[in-house]
């Protein structure tokens, strides 16, 4: 009855009070039909959700196939909008009634929220691919000297069928790594094994990180929340579907193939193991059919250090005898030999060498068991170390978990802040000093070089340069350390507490806790080390709080790691750290409290990188020192409060993040205040934002370094000094203002790019630019348009100095270069060495005719998943009996999976490419014919390309190697000892 008199009144209002009393009945009125539209939206969305979710897991069983990123991403803002929504349904049940007018507005924006997430779900390109071909990784490693009757032993039994697990034994340093891994680079070549699989295992055996390995080398994942049971079950599935060989090095203890969820090779499933192992008590437990590697004789010992000391030493007078007595001292170890070997490079004076000898041999003298004997050779050159510097930075690499991969920048930002790398007038040239010590450090064979591969923009793997340490190397430097330095080293041991009071000795100055399970630290737990300098607490991943007491007696620290834990507020003891330099807490992401910081006036380095803080820490603005300032992706932080930054005065390093929602930065011209600023990392919600700040920022002094991005983000790339990522932006509609002195461009899911890119105001002051990636951007069609009314002026002087290009899943892409009859400029793009060109389904001639001569610093093409590609070099309609392609510095052709490519240039037309080096053709079986001309000897016969390498052909392509074509008759049968079969 109440709410009818109610309709009435609002009836008559509605005739009495116009048009906008008529709208708030009317939406008073709709309230109940709009949230039950909203809660049918929502149920929608979760019904897409699950189906997404299903599909992706299918995907993800079969192998073949990789989710596309917006999937990810899809699902992620599902999620999030899922639950916000299902919230605000429960907030409005049973609203009063004067409150729904207002709220029915809210109401009809949520729908048409939802809607457009439900719009977003239809992936109309799909929302998987074909996942890229899975060739296998050819390990970085030294060729052999000596011991290849060892390694065909070895081969034997993994080409034949008698024997299933292979234990390859051997004291430390004698060479069984390097064995294996040029065994598992020749199987890479094979076709016998769909997988060949390669793990370092190391010290002590963790059973889950073990698993992860393989997963992740087979292309699959396993679920984190799992038990080892259940997860080696799943693996077991897994690795049963294919015939594979598992290699894992530096195994130390005694355990089942069963509970790792390896299947027993066997003659039935044809599959293989092989460990190596110091121990042959291991091998014998995993019923290995044991193979020992033993020492090299003298002559392979002393082939093998001339090789790394270079045979010029041969040449200086009196030298020989010295240098094969130094060599005996070796004992046939090729770890020692090319470390000591290393240490004397370039060094031609007689009584140097003669120095070296007595000091080897007195340290020999007093070798006591195995371990000991390589110790002390290594001992041996890492006192030749010509400084402490040199030798302080060594040691501290000793300090990361055994087999652990450093990226350089992390490895020279701890040597920054230990104080190893300092004095310097910038960071810049403390970067320039870590650089030259890793190097040096890496030529004496004391580090070995690695890739560093991190996550980066959308959740992109990238590779960088990286290093690891030898596990003896690493033991010789711990040993090297000795008592007397008072470090304590607990790292990747799985410890669940800390050390009780009777660890943490007076004298300690340097304890190493990273890498464990630590839970807590007991309240009760005061140490009284008032000599600890350094305290990492770094990836316990389980740590919740830390008490008020602990730090209470460490005035001396200069250097606390707490990232990766979940530490959710620091103690305030911290604020009496006076002495503290650097507070690393990256990713820590429950972390909301920070204490004041005022009284750490030395405090150097506070890096916050994805921390859940909500505020600045009070009195940061007190931090005269500070240098280092990373707050980039603290997605709970909302400003830093105008006044803060100019008081950093001597801030070198700024990590922000400059989002709508969360504007960090108030007043950008702070940040152009910091005259010492070198390096400015910044992240940005949008380009109306990025475009702000980048006017307002070229009036002022530019950092040294950027690295910028705008959109959707997870990390920073750090691929170059000057470089930008634009995210799933409009492109298209607005225009972008890029820095100065950009170098490295990289859009991603560009929406609206349907100009090309010498027709758009996109690269108009880009004059620096030398990288370009677009990737996933659905409108772009032609990169570059070259007609009559381009000038030269508009399109070469940005496009001219262009030395990579990667294009990446452009479904819409037909053409590199557009060219008409009237327009030949053809010095467009003439800088370019990497052309790069994956799932561009729509492109079936790569480069055009008219421009091929602008193409002779190409280094490398790369044609990949390009099911339409039907031309490399387009062919014209005239006669193509002279066409010669010249490209002097090619030194990779590869080309895979093009089902309709017919040609590489014209039908008569030949490459003449002298510097090849490797050629990968395959899955293109419609191509009758490789044009590349072999250079000719006086005679007219072919010769080899000087430096060819190999010629690669996935397994199920022989019979069309036997039937294609090359421009000499003669030329296939000179070529084959270079073909190597792989997997595709």
């Amino acid at each position: 009855m109440a709410a009818e008199i109610v309709g009435a009144i609002f009836g008559a209002l509605s005739c009495i009070c116009g048009t906008p009393t008529c709208n708030c009945i009317d939406q008073h009125r709709n309230f109940n039909d709009d949230v039950d539209e909203l809660r049918r939206k929502l149920n929608s969305l979760t019904s897409q959700k699950q189906e997404i979710e299903s599909r992706i897991q299918e995907a993800e069983a079969r192998g073949g196939q990789m989710v596309r990123q917006q999937g990810q991403e899809w699902l992620k803002q599902a999620e999030e909008i899922e639950v916000k929504q299902q919230a605000f349904l429960e907030k409005v049940q049973g609203v009063k009634w004067y409150k729904r007018a207002c709220l029915d507005r809210l109401v009809c924006r949520k729908i048409n929220m939802v809607k457009e997430m439900l719009d977003k779900g239809s992936f109309p390109e799909g929302l998987v691919i074909e996942r890229a071909p899975a060739h296998g990784n050819i390990i970085p490693t030294e060729n052999l000297v000596g011991e290849i009757s060892t390694k065909e032993e070895i081969w034997g039994y993994l080409m034949g069928d008698k024997v299933g697990m292979i234990g390859v034994c051997g004291i430390g340093g004698v060479g069984k790594t390097t064995i294996m891994k040029n065994l598992h680079n020749d199987l890479q070549r094979e076709t016998r094994f769909e997988k060949v699989i390669w793990v370092t295992v190391s010290h002590p055996l963790n059973v889950f990180e073990l698993q992860k390995k393989i997963a992740d080398a087979m292309g699959q994942r396993l679920r984190d929340d799992e038990e080892v049971l259940m997860r080696a079950a799943a693996l077991m599935e897994i690795m049963t579907r294919v015939r594979f060989v598992v290699i894992l090095d530096d195994v130390w203890q005694k355990f089942s193939l069963k509970e790792v969820g390896i299947p027993d090779p066997n003659v039935q499933n044809g599959c293989k193991v092989a460990v190596t192992s110091r121990s042959s008590e291991v091998c014998s437990y995993l019923c290995c059919k044991i193979v020992e590697v033993k020492p090299l004789s003298q002559e392979e010992s002393l082939k093998l250090f001339l090789n790394t000391v270079g045979d010029g030493v041969l040449q200086v007078p009196r030298l020989e005898e010295i240098l094969k007595l130094i060599v005996k001292e070796c004992a046939g170890l090729p770890l020692a030999i090319v470390v000591i070997a290393g240490s004397m490079r370039g060094v031609d004076d007689v009584n140097v060498w003669r120095n070296a000898l007595t000091e080897l041999q007195v340290r020999v003298s007093s070798v006591k068991d195995s371990n000991d004997e390589i110790f002390k050779r290594l001992r041996f050159s890492f006192d030749r170390l010509d400084s402490l510097q040199l030798k302080s930075c060594f040691l501290y690499c000793s300090l990361f978990r055994e087999d652990y991969v450093f990226s350089r920048r992390e490895l020279i930002e701890c040597w920054i802040d230990e104080g190893l790398i300092d004095g310097l007038p910038s960071r810049e040239a403390a970067y320039n000093r870590g650089h030259a010590i890793t190097d040096r450090l890496e030529k004496n064979f004391l580090l070995e070089k690695e890739n560093f591969f991190s996550s980066g923009f959308a959740g992109f793997i990238y590779p960088s340069a990286g290093a690891k340490m030898h596990d003896i190397v690493r033991d010789m430097a711990i040993i090297s350390i000795g008592p007397e330095f008072g470090y304590m080293i607990k790292v990747g041991m799985n410890l669940v507490e800390l050390p009780d009071e009777h660890g943490w000795v007076k004298d300690l100055q340097k304890l190493f806790l990273m890498g464990n399970n630590i839970l807590k630290v007991p309240v009760s737990l005061a140490p009284k080390c008032l000599s600890l300098s350094t305290l990492i607490l770094s990836s316990n991943p389980n740590l919740l709080e830390i008490p008020e007491s602990f730090f209470g007696e460490m005035l001396a620290l200069k250097v606390l790691d707490l990232s990766n834990t979940a530490i959710e507020t620091l103690p305030n003891s911290i604020s009496k750290l006076e002495n503290l330099s650097a507070l690393r807490l990256q990713h820590c992401m429950k972390l909301k409290y920070l204490p004041p910081l005022a009284n750490l006036r030395g405090l150097k380095k506070l890096d916050l990188h994805e921390a859940g803080i909500e505020v600045v820490p009070e009195g940061m603005g007190m931090l005269i020192s500070l240098e280092y300032l990373d707050l980039l992706f603290c997605q709970n932080l909302k400003e830093i409060p105008t006044g803060i930054l100019p008081n950093l005065s001597s801030l070198q390093y700024l990590g922000v993040c400059c989002f709508q929602e969360t504007t960090i930065i108030r007043n950008l011209e702070e940040v152009a205040r910091l005259k010492k600023l070198e390096t400015l990392e910044c992240q940005f919600d949008g380009i109306q934002d990025f475009n702000h700040f980048v006017n307002k920022f070229r009036d002022f002094q530019s950092p040294i370094a950027y690295s910028l991005g705008v959109g959707i983000a997870r990390d920073m790339v750090r691929q170059s000094k000057y470089e930008l990522v634009i995210t799933e932006c409009e492109i298209g509609e607005e225009c972008v203002v890029l820095p100065n002195n950009l170098e490295y461009l990289w859009i991603l899911r560009g929406k609206n790019m349907r100009s090309s890119l010498n027709k758009t105001a996109l690269l108009e002051n880009a004059n620096e630019l030398r990288r370009c990636r677009i990737w996933e951007s659905e409108d772009i069609e032609c990169m570059v348009e070259l007609d009559s009314s381009s000038s030269s002026t508009l399109c070469c002087p940005v496009l001219d100095k262009l030395e990579l290009l990667h294009f990446y899943l452009l479904p819409k892409l037909c053409e590199l270069v557009r060219v008409e009859v009237a327009a030949t400029p053809l010095y467009v793009f003439s800088n370019l060495k990497t052309l790069i060109i994956v799932y561009c389904s729509g492109m079936r001639k790569l480069l055009p005719l008219e421009l091929q001569q602008a193409f002779q610093n190409l280094e490398e093409i790369s044609v990949i998943d390009c099911e339409q590609m039907e031309e490399i070099i387009a062919s014209s309609d005239l006669d193509a009996s002279s066409d010669k392609f010249t490209f002097p510095k090619l030194r990779r052709l590869i080309l895979l999976n093009l089902p309709q490519l017919k040609s590489i240039c014209s039908a008569k037309g030949v490459m003449i490419c002298d510097s090849i080096e490797e050629i990968e053709i395959q899955r293109c079986r419609e191509l009758k014919r490789i044009p590349v001309q072999l250079p000719l000897l006086d005679n007219g016969q072919p010769s080899l390309p000087p430096h060819l390498r190999k010629i690669s052909m996935d397994r199920d392509s022989k019979e069309w190697w036997e039937s294609v074509e090359w421009d000499h008759p003669n030329a296939k049968n000179l070529l084959k000892p270079f073909l190597k079969y792989s997997r595709y």
